[in-house]
């Protein structure tokens, strides 16, 4: 008998329909495996399948030493920039001003020790006070700007060295010298003291204020709140040009300062410091601040407003201060009021013309003085003096302030309703004149000059 081998059907033998996916799927298995068997010997090899193992066996430090203090780092760097050469430059030429005054009575017990005895201050500089009764009454700032054989000459505020009666100047190495008082001009408020040139080692220079940009860098130097914070920096922006700032000081006297805006700080000590640029030049005398300005219903804080006197300026002042120990300014030889201050009567009285709103009014004109000369009369209206538009005493005021001795300038005014021009030879000091106080109280009295 024949035998035959007989598979069953359901194990019979077939061959695979992909024989390649059989291999990629055992190659997927055998990596996965191989990966999970490497994760956990590098789990138990570092610790982390450890649970006594924590955080705290950790030391992280940028900088230990063998014991694992911390240390600081041993890599130095030099920071160098247009700030900090600029800087570099002017910083030992800006010192610290000190005004002393004749000591005040005071309930001090320790008064008279010191030799302050409770004497009463004048507030002058007559000499007639000895040094040992003066005693620091305010506190600024200044800069010194020539060195010329024995003395050295520094730049400061009027107002801080106003009332004084002797002067210390800190330079900028702690050295404390005396200062002497060239000159001063309360209008542009502006001041020269003479020191011994012995101690000066830094001289600073003067850059031109009429090339300075809006936005460009501007740097304050000086001493805010005094010698304690002496040749202190602060960074800004120039951030406006040509600002009027029109005050009074403390003795009354008109403030006018053609002034440079910096929102670099500037505090009360700043006064008489100096602006800086990035070369390192003097641009400007730091003066003054707004610290807040008075709304309809209440007073609003204000920051980053500090005002410097360009420095062409300054220049200007300084030379005549040096030379005089004052600054002659021109005058017209006239009495004035606004004519806004006139009621309508007054205008009348002296011929106004109705259109006419604004102006100066000729209130006299002083024998012998320029305006007499060029044929001015009482109750003319000035309105116009060269290009300058004439509309209140502020303004001719302004004009005339920035003439000088001998200038010729036009003046336009109204003789009632006649409009007339006439050529002003400048020949007359304003200190020649009457007070400004004289002035002023004509200024205020006006309405006797106009038929009342």
């Amino acid at each position: 008998m024949e035998r035959k081998d007989v598979t069953p059907k359901d194990k019979q033998s077939k061959e695979p329909k992909n024989p390649h996916g059989n291999r990629f799927v055992s190659g997927l298995l055998g990596g996965l495996v191989g990966g999970a068997l490497l994760f956990g010997a590098l789990y138990f090899t570092v610790g982390l399948g450890n649970p006594s193992s924590t955080a705290d066996n950790t030391v992280t430090s940028g900088n230990v030493d063998s014991a694992g203090n911390t240390t600081v780092s041993s890599i130095s760097y030099d920071v160098n920039s247009d700030v900090t050469d600029a800087v570099a430059k002017v910083q030992d030429a800006v010192v610290s001003v000190i005004n002393l005054q004749s000591a005040q009575q005071s309930s001090d017990p320790f008064a008279g020790i010191f030799g302050n005895g409770g004497s009463q201050g004048n507030g002058n500089n007559s000499g007639s006070t000895d040094d040992s009764d003066l005693e620091a009454a305010s506190e600024g700032s200044g800069v010194i700007y020539k060195k010329e054989g024995d003395y050295a000459y520094v730049v400061t505020n009027n107002h801080v060295v106003e009332g004084q009666d002797g002067l210390e100047v800190l330079l900028a190495d702690g050295t404390k010298v005396t200062g002497e008082l060239v000159g001063t001009d309360s209008y542009t408020d502006l001041a020269v003291i003479k020191i011994a040139a012995d101690k000066v080692t830094t001289v600073a220079s003067f850059g031109d204020s009429d090339a300075l940009k809006v936005g460009e860098p501007a740097i304050a130097i000086g001493s805010p709140l005094g010698t304690d914070y002496a040749n202190s920096v602060t960074q800004g922006i120039i951030s406006s040009v040509n600002r009027e700032i029109d005050s009074t000081n403390e003795s009354g006297d008109a403030v006018y300062i053609n002034a440079i805006q910096t929102d670099a700080a500037i505090n009360p000590g700043n006064s008489g410091g100096a602006l800086v640029n990035v070369a390192g030049q003097v641009i400007g005398i730091n003066s003054s601040k707004i610290t807040d300005t008075q709304t309809s219903s209440s007073s609003v804080a204000v920051e980053g407003l500090g005002f410097a006197i360009p420095s062409n300026d300054v220049v200007t002042i300084i030379n005549q201060l040096e030379t005089n120990g004052s600054v002659e300014r021109p005058a017209l030889g006239v009495s004035i009021t606004d004519l806004t201050n006139l009621s309508t009567a007054q205008k009348s009285y002296i011929g106004v013309a109705d259109d006419l709103t604004s102006g100066v009014v000729v209130a006299s004109v002083e024998t012998a003085t320029p305006a007499e000369k060029a044929g001015i009369e009482q109750y003319d209206v000035i309105v116009k003096v060269d290009d300058t538009d004439i509309t209140s005493t502020t303004d001719l005021t302004k004009v005339l302030k920035s003439k000088k001795i001998g200038d010729t300038v036009t003046v336009e005014f109204y003789r009632k309703t006649e409009k007339k021009s006439v050529k002003v030879e400048l020949t007359l000091d304003s200190s020649a004149l009457t007070s400004q106080a004289e002035s002023n109280s004509n200024q205020q009295n006006g309405q006797s000059y106009f038929g009342d």
